[in-house]
Parts: C-alpha cells; sequence; structure tokens
C-alpha cells in the first residue's frame, strides 16, 4: 500500500467515525440548518469555509466518484453506494436522512473493508460489491 492509499484509508475511517459519533445531525446551536454529506464532514478540503476555494478534484473523494459524474457542482454526491448505484444524490431527494446515512456508513465499511482486505493480499470475495469503484 502506497501514501496515498493509506491516507485515503485513513480518511474513510475519519469519515465513519464522523457519521457514527452523529456529525450529521442537526446542531444544537443551527438545528433547522440542513447538513450535506460529505460537504459538512471535516474531512472535505472547504469544510467550514464561506466560499468554496478548493476544488473538488483535490478531494480523497474524487477517486470514488465515476468519470462521468466527477465535473457534478458536488461530485461526492455521485459516488455509488451500494449495488444498485444509489448515491447522496440520488437517495437525498428522497428526503430521508436515515437512509443517506445507512447508505454511506454501508458503502464506507464496504470500502474500507476491501482496502484492508487489498492492503492484507486477501482476495476479494466477489467482484459484484459496490464498494471499490476506485482506482488508484
Amino acid at each position: 500500500m502506497n501514501g496515498h492509499q493509506q491516507e485515503v484509508l485513513d480518511a474513510l475511517k475519519f469519515e465513519l467515525t464522523f457519521l457514527e459519533r452523529g456529525g450529521y445531525e442537526p446542531s444544537v446551536r443551527e438545528p433547522r440548518k440542513e447538513l450535506s454529506i460529505f460537504q459538512d464532514s471535516p474531512s472535505c478540503p472547504n469544510y467550514a469555509a464561506t466560499k468554496k476555494t478548493h476544488a473538488c478534484a483535490e478531494c480523497f473523494l474524487i477517486d470514488f466518484v465515476p468519470r462521468e459524474k466527477q465535473g457534478e457542482a458536488v461530485p461526492c454526491h455521485h459516488i455509488p453506494l451500494n449495488d444498485r448505484g444509489d448515491t447522496v444524490d440520488s437517495i437525498a431527494g428522497s428526503g430521508d436522512d436515515f437512509e443517506v446515512q445507512r447508505a454511506m456508513r454501508g458503502w464506507l465499511r464496504a470500502t474500507i473493508g476491501a482496502i484492508e482486505r487489498a492492503k492484507a493480499g486477501i482476495p476479494a470475495k466477489g467482484e459484484e460489491a459496490a464498494a471499490p469503484f476506485f482506482v488508484f
């Protein structure tokens, strides 16, 4: 595993911890403010910025975005989260934050597991898994 792959693995683990500790739950200070998955995470290069100062191409998540979606306004919202191809963008349209977080949690766990198995030299269990879309 090279340095970039380890950085991505660490960032994905951080993102999972952030999610599981309620990072995307409404704030006590601003309970009505809608939080955006990935964009309102400290792992986003533009986190807490009043305007976008970094291109999304600088974010580690761009490796997981299908090439044809990398030009979208929020490319990370187009990462396929499961074998059906659901994305944050497609699920968020239903207004079900719980479902978005559930799908994201599953994707993070699957992707972390796939990277760790590859790191250990363990073959993948099935190529149909949604997780490793990325190419390093």
